[in-house]
């Protein structure tokens, strides 16, 4: 088994029989940082990985690779060597969190920075009030 980061899925309309209405995703597999073994880093390999557990992108899983991803019920009848087998809610090594699900959610929860508001354009001078009609004078030329 292997700590896995779901990272995209694969659209697929032509497939097998057997693979119809199963979710395909892409999984970057991790491993333990070797330095200070404090957290998880990519190994930078990825696989299409069969999901049954309902795991989306953003996600640690457990996956399980060659005739291993064909022992489960859900599975044994399938064309595949990657599944998904469970989703990681938490990852420990020598009593260090490298991983914590829930740290995870509420760090994306977050409110993003606010973005900084635009420069108001300067304001247009008032137009000018119109000019007062000046009356014109009517004479009598009735005389």
């Amino acid at each position: 088994m292997f700590i896995a980061k779901v990272t995209g899925s694969v659209i697929s309309t032509q497939k097998v029989d057997t693979m119809v209405g199963h979710k395909l995703l892409v999984v970057e597999p991790y491993r333990l940082e070797s330095k200070d073994r404090q957290s998880l880093v990519t190994t930078g390999r990825t696989f299409v990985a069969v999901d049954m557990l309902g795991s989306g992108v953003g996600d640690f899983v457990l996956i399980t690779q060659g005739s291993s991803a064909r022992l489960t019920a859900e599975t044994k009848s399938l064309p595949i060597d990657c599944v998904v087998i469970g989703i990681v809610d938490r990852a420990h090594i020598e009593n260090f969190c490298v991983y914590d699900r829930d740290e995870e959610s509420a760090d994306q929860s977050q409110p993003a920075a606010k973005p900084t508001p635009a420069k108001a354009a300067p304001p247009k001078p008032a137009p000018k009030p119109p000019e007062p009609k000046k009356e014109e004078s009517s004479e009598d030329s009735d005389s």
